[in-house]
């Protein structure tokens, strides 16, 4: 990596601030160390895009400019969040459409915690705004949606990185290079990963009336429009479809990945799946 000036020991103390530098170092950025703060825009300020974005306010200069979500009431309380972090206490404007933020705003970085619908449809266009982008995991909701956002990226010469957890974690990192690469497992013929839990605890919600502070058209965006149940509200949006792909593309995608890193494995060569509802089949 170019001009990657760092103390990695240091760095790595944190694991989640390893973002920085998979995310820029890549490009020839002195993310540590850069002549003046990196203009930042966050599109999705719910509960995971506050967490990364104010993980980065902690480890790298940046100055979060704007910030855009179509519930004006988590967006207030971030912008406010937001001001008593930063080093300027600057308020960031707030936008309740991605379009205008981008269209107006000259951002170096844009992080992405909107639902998985969205994932593929806002990379690309901060990719083509001149952004370098961080987007919460699963990449897409599917394998094309994937590809087109890489495509943007090599043609635009800027950086994605997707949250997938655990390979930035130093105890996994030092056992793939002191254990898995170097041989001492010997070949790896069968791995095992295990996740699940309850998406719906307490069942499907009640059909709700859309509150005046929402634009659940603007979050439905791209997806079929269902009724409204408070799914932006309680994250169960990701047992549907429309949005997502339930716990595989919640929690499993990591174990996948970690995986697929861990044996630098690439495509696989053969998919199959077998199942079933097998509990909560009251519902």
């Amino acid at each position: 990596m170019e001009n990657f000036n760092i103390n990695r020991r240091n760095f790595l103390k944190g694991a989640s601030a390893t973002l920085a530098i998979s995310m820029f170092g890549l490009n020839g950025l002195d993310i540590i160390n850069p002549t003046k703060p990196y203009r930042v825009g966050l599109i999705g300020s719910g509960w995971y895009g506050k967490n990364d974005l104010f993980r980065l306010i902690q480890v790298v200069p940046v100055e979060v400019v704007a910030l855009c979500d179509v519930d004006k009431n988590m967006l207030s309380e971030a912008a406010n969040l937001v001001s008593q972090r930063q080093n300027s206490r600057k308020v960031p404007l707030m936008y309740s459409d991605y379009r205008n933020m981008l269209a107006e705003q000259e951002l170096d970085i844009v992080l992405i915690g909107s639902p998985d619908h969205w994932h593929a449809l806002q990379t690309i266009e901060a990719l083509k705004a001149g952004a370098h982008v961080y987007v919460q995991k699963p990449i897409s909701v599917d394998v094309m949606e994937g590809e087109a956002m890489l495509t943007a990226a090599r043609k635009y010469r800027k950086v994605v990185q997707v949250g997938t957890q655990r390979k930035s974690t130093p105890h996994l990192v030092e056992a793939k290079q002191n254990i898995v690469d170097a041989g001492l497992l010997g070949k790896v013929a069968h791995a095992e990963i295990c996740c699940y839990y309850h998406m719906r605890a307490n069942g499907y919600p009640a059909i709700q009336t859309v509150p005046d502070f929402l634009d659940y058209e603007a979050w439905t965006g791209p997806a079929p429009l269902r009724p409204y149940d408070g799914i932006p509200h309680t994250r169960w949006w990701r047992t549907f479809m429309e949005y997502s792909n339930g716990i595989m593309g919640d929690m499993c995608i990591h174990m996948l990945d970690t995986v697929r890193w861990m044996l630098d494995l690439g495509w696989p060569k053969k998919i199959s799946s077998t199942g079933g509802i097998y509990v909560q089949k009251r519902w």
